[in-house]
């Protein structure tokens, strides 16, 4: 891969996906082993004006020997340093840049519910300061090969061959390629947003998704709350493009209104365990049966975390005939996989999407309806006979996704 190229790369995700600005903070969150890459990226953002890079580095063998060896009630602490590092993030609002490169196979040999146990732990501890950063500050997830990741992908590649074939593929499904970057990404960002004002227009009530695969499930919406899809805001105004793919157009639906059942088209990594070939059944808004060919337990721990972590908090719309899906590929990621085709999400919702949601407190707007958690985990949906069909506030019903792509 051209180096050319991958410096493009990173210029896109600082210069548009956090878009870094003179005399700003920015923290890093990065896997050891893509140490280039994520120097690349610390000296963009000082090019970019930025006043201090801190680089949170993570290690995801470490992780898998704490887990298999280390006391839960220990580990279920936040560390005085950990304590310190969300708080500073609460009250210094760094930009955030999230460089993935996750093994999909890390947490092999360790236990998803102890895993699960020690995040609900931790959240209760450190949570607030996560939610206090909330549509505050400007932050983007982006993908960098490592070559456990692309082996995963490519098995029948060398190491060299099968980081080569990734990286293509990730400015391939970025619009990265031959450092188009930020022109291609400005177009696209036009084009979603010309969607979410054609769905903002309907003013619908609710979306019944139904799929030859067994899905039937209908999902109410809020009033008044916005489909968005690309860049987004903070409340002081500065855009930026938090997922670097994208192809989603997205809304929070309104929690306690989901009724029926939904299959997964794909597979989901939560925190390094694969969760294959499993449904969810909903009923007044809740999650109230799952199953699963593999990662059931894991999959059950997701609706523990909180007391909203078993509700929706989104509702994503992705053709189909998406970039990512028409690559043939499974990424083993949510970030790209996400993107290949619909998707819902367990937790969090968005509380931005409400109208005029600066002249209200958090627990105002999940007083309306959007669903509140620590959480949020996404798992697609989408397949090529998907139907949506959304439902007016008059009572009018109007084709939203045609056999797995968009009606309009």
């Amino acid at each position: 891969m051209k180096e050319e190229w991958i410096r493009d790369y990173i210029h896109l995700l600082v210069q548009e996906g956090i878009a870094v600005q003179p005399g700003q903070e920015v923290v890093i969150v990065a896997n050891v082993g893509i140490e280039k890459e994520v120097a690349m990226a610390v000296e963009e953002c000082y090019q970019a004006g930025a006043k201090y890079v801190y680089v949170d580095w993570r290690s995801e063998a470490v992780n898998r020997v704490e887990l298999q060896l280390g006391n839960e009630e220990v580990l279920s602490q936040v560390s005085p340093m950990a304590y310190a590092l969300a708080k500073w993030k609460a009250d210094d609002l760094p930009s955030l840049l999230w460089l993935s490169s996750d093994d999909p196979d890390a947490a092999k040999g360790t236990d998803p519910l102890k895993t699960a146990r020690i995040a609900q732990k931790q959240y209760q501890q450190i949570g607030a300061f996560k939610k206090a950063t909330n549509n505050k500050i400007t932050w983007c997830i982006a993908g960098i090969p490592s070559v456990k990741w692309a082996k995963k992908i490519f098995p029948d590649l060398s190491p060299d061959d099968a980081v080569e074939a990734l990286w293509k593929a990730i400015l391939k499904t970025s619009r990265a390629e031959e450092g188009r970057g930020i022109e291609n990404w400005k177009k696209h960002d036009e084009e979603l947003k010309k969607r979410c004002e054609f769905l903002n227009g309907l003013r619908l009530k609710s979306l019944h998704y139904r799929s030859q695969n067994g899905t039937d499930l209908t999902v109410g919406l809020i009033p008044g709350v916005r489909f968005l899809g690309g860049g987004e805001a903070t409340i002081d105004g500065r855009y930026f493009e938090p997922n670097i793919p994208s192809e989603e157009v997205f809304t929070s639906p309104r929690r306690g209104e989901a009724e029926g059942i939904v299959y997964a088209t794909k597979p989901l990594i939560y925190k390094g365990t694969m969760i294959r070939d499993f449904w969810v059944r909903f009923h007044e808004g809740k999650a109230i049966e799952v199953y699963a060919e593999e990662g059931e337990e894991a999959l059950r721990s997701i609706l523990t975390l909180d007391e909203g972590s078993a509700y929706l908090g989104e509702c994503a719309l992705v053709p189909y005939d998406s970039p990512i899906n028409n690559t043939g590929l499974l990424f083993y990621k949510t970030l790209f996989d996400e993107n290949a085709a619909c998707h819902l999400a367990l937790g969090m919702g968005f509380t931005e999407l409400y109208p005029d949601f600066e002249k209200y407190s958090d627990e105002q707007i999940h007083s309306f309806g959007i669903n509140d958690s620590l959480s949020h985990v996404d798992f697609m949906i989408g397949s090529a006979d998907l139907s949506i069909v959304g439902k007016t506030e008059n009572g009018e019903e109007v084709q939203i996704f045609k056999e797995g792509n968009w009606a309009f």
